[in-house]
């Protein structure tokens, strides 16, 4: 599991999808989370501005990233 670190109190996850590189687009993180392919906290996620906050985890083909608020 990789540690992606945000600077502010939360981000939405079709923006932790491109930030993390798990995504090339943010066309591309919406259609996914959109198919339930995407998983927030061992949970299937469709809402693409779900913010995610310190310790969430976010599961997407088998990767799973954690966010660190630093």
């Amino acid at each position: 599991m990789r540690t992606i670190q945000i600077k502010t109190k939360f981000i939405k996850l079709d923006a932790l999808l491109k930030f993390a590189a798990m995504v090339e687009t943010g066309g591309e993180a919406k259609q996914l989370i959109q198919a339930g392919q995407v998983q927030v906290n061992g949970e299937v996620c469709t809402m693409r501005g779900k913010k995610l906050h310190n310790g969430d985890q976010v599961t997407l083909n088998g990767e799973t990233v954690q966010v660190s608020q630093g």
